[in-house]
């Protein structure tokens, strides 16, 4: 993984959410704090998932959140909620989700990169399994 595209501080761990939408919420968050993307890229991620279903959840307890590329976005980051309990996406082959990635990219080509990272990790079912059992930030970071 690229690791100036996911920093520690878009990692938490043992966040607790009511419903999906919070959780995009509570992964786009990070991104809005280290200011990759504006409040509006995270509403766009909710709206995604609102308009075509739950597609982005790509694997059994994981989703992927993002939106376009826009003027939202002000640079390429990845984020990484590890939630308490896992929630219901409405996609019933791999729900609860309890891995909550959000990504901001610039650009298609970004976009395809950072879709390429990640598919390396999450193929990968004991480092899955790790991020899952990862108390802090510093074992998601050093577990990726």
């Amino acid at each position: 993984m690229t690791e100036e595209k996911i920093k520690k501080e878009h990692i938490a761990t043992g966040i607790q959410v009511a419903n999906w939408e919070k959780a995009i919420q509570a992964s786009g968050d990070l991104l809005i704090k280290s200011g990759a993307v504006t409040t509006e890229y995270v509403k766009q991620m909710i709206r995604s998932v609102k308009e075509h279903g739950p597609y982005i959840v790509i694997g059994p307890g994981i989703a992927l959140a993002h939106a376009r590329p826009s003027e939202a976005v002000r640079e390429d980051a990845i984020s990484l909620v590890v939630l308490k309990e896992g929630v219901s996406f409405g996609n019933e082959d791999n729900d609860p989700v309890d891995l909550v990635f959000s990504f901001s990219a610039t650009g298609s080509d970004s976009h395809l990169k950072m879709m390429e990272d990640l598919s390396r990790i999450l193929i990968d079912e004991q480092k899955v399994e790790q991020l899952r059992q990862a108390k802090t930030a510093k074992e998601v970071y050093q577990s990726l």
